[in-house]
């Protein structure tokens, strides 16, 4: 059986595990909001500590915390951000206070009571850690940080060896000309390396859209306090906290203009959800593109082979399915999910605060974190991994109708049409039909036709 202490908070008395780092506002919490048993992120959790690090650093260089407070403090965090069991000490459910503040005073809380446990003081949640601070400037501030930190980090690194995989592939894959398509339909061609640049292209302008976001990002607004005006705070506790926490992280945070923005509205979080929706929307096309590319092998598209990686069926033995692509599909459609939902959040910010936090928390660095392992997956076990299926290319290729758009300049569209119509029909190569309906010899119709050719206009 649990064993239990008294705490005390200024609603009264209450019983908290005996062992528990958290005290009474977080046990709170633990009894209000059994809803979904899952707590906030590990990489909000660590922002958080890292930002109670660094109010302590400044309120101490204002003179507002002793040295023995701050050294306590500072010690205390350093502990929890090296243990490999932090995530017990913070229980909270993503869904409770729309504020967050139950995630604030478990920080508080915890903090507090190691540092107290260490040092023997009696440093007290919000008189010491929460010094200067409010959870309505914490909170958002802790959503920007661990959002900036994982997608600087973990997601544009991603991307970017997404791009290194797919443009060595580029050289690699130079020579293979397909069929290209539009509307699922066969279109004029279009070389296997020119495909890749489109996917790569596609990441690359991802990649500058999530920086300017970022910029942005990178603005806080903890000094604001209760509703922006910085009640209780000290005027260059901002300044402090800023500088601090630069120094922590090595990436550039600064004091935002206006703090009323960035603690009553959420449009931050939203703008860099919708990137990351972006960045989705380009996996899906992409993963889509191998998925029918790699389609058959006998009864479709049969273009590629992607990497075997894993038996296909329970009852059909011997299929292969492009699991990967389809795992990057799924969770495409988790972040667009999480976009919406984030978006509604962001709906929520009504006059003075967004009341929506820990839910936009949870789904923005949920999104970072699913789509940096699923990016470097699509990468590096289908895209750097799969061999193209020449003969059929060129099966396909040399019998398109469509070919016959390389005379349109030369015997007009409708007569091309009359002998595209003519190729169907007959189930023949398009350069037999061409020198049966023009004067063209064979050899110029080769020349005029050849798909290679077709791909190597100056504008690709």
């Amino acid at each position: 059986m649990t064993e239990f202490r008294i705490e005390k908070d200024s609603m009264g008395e209450l019983n908290v595990p005996k062992n528990a780092l958290y005290g009474a506002q977080t046990q709170r919490a633990i009894n209000n909001f059994p809803i979904s048993n899952i707590p906030m992120p590990k990489a909000f959790i660590t922002s958080l500590i890292q930002i109670k690090q660094a109010a302590a650093k400044a309120n101490a260089k204002l003179g507002l915390l002793s040295e023995e407070k701050f050294s306590a403090i500072d010690a205390a965090c350093n502990s929890l951000l090296i243990d490999p069991d932090l995530m017990k000490h913070f229980p909270v459910d993503i869904f409770q206070t729309g504020s967050g503040t139950s995630s604030n005073m478990n920080a508080n809380e915890v903090i507090a009571n190691l540092a107290n446990q260490q040092r023997k003081l009696s440093l007290h949640p919000n008189d010491d850690i929460n010094l200067g601070q409010s959870s309505n400037d914490v909170i958002p501030t802790t959503i920007q940080v661990s959002a900036v930190l994982a997608t600087k980090e973990k997601l544009i690194p991603a991307i970017e060896h997404a791009i290194e995989i797919m443009e060595q592939r580029k050289v690699e894959l130079k020579n293979y000309c397909k069929t290209g398509r539009t509307h699922l339909m066969d279109a004029m061609p279009i070389r296997m390396d020119q495909v890749i640049s489109g996917w790569s292209s596609q990441l690359q302008m991802n990649v500058l859209a999530i920086q300017s976001i970022l910029a942005q990002m990178q603005m806080l607004p903890l000094g604001g306090t209760a509703v922006g005006t910085a009640v209780n705070a000290h005027p260059e506790f901002s300044v402090q906290f800023n500088l601090a926490l630069t120094k922590q992280t090595g990436i550039d945070f600064q004091c935002a203009d206006n703090f009323f923005a960035l603690i009553g509205a959420q449009d931050n979080a939203v703008r860099l959800s919708g990137s990351l929706k972006a960045v989705a929307v380009s996996l899906m096309k992409i993963a889509n593109d191998l998925r029918w590319m790699n389609s058959g092998p006998l009864a479709g598209l049969g273009e590629i082979t992607l990497p075997t990686l894993q038996p296909g069926s329970s009852i059909m033995p011997g299929k292969v399915n492009p699991v990967i692509p389809e795992a990057v599909a799924m969770v495409s459609a988790q972040v667009i999910g999480n976009d919406a939902a984030i978006t509604v959040g962001g709906q929520s910010g009504n006059f003075e605060l967004n009341v929506m936090l820990p839910v936009i928390a949870r789904n923005l660095l949920e999104s970072v974190e699913i789509l940096t392992n699923s990016i470097k997956l699509l990468a590096d076990k289908a895209i750097a991994g799969f061999t193209v299926n020449a003969d059929n290319l060129a099966r396909a290729l040399n019998r398109n109708p469509v070919l016959v758009t390389a005379l349109n300049p030369y015997i007009g569209y409708e007569k091309a049409a009359v002998i595209a119509k003519l190729a169907y029909q007959q189930n023949k190569p398009i350069i037999e039909v061409a020198m049966a309906e023009t004067d063209f010899s064979k050899e110029k119709l080769m020349q005029l036709l050849d798909p290679k050719q077709l791909t190597e206009n100056k504008s690709s």
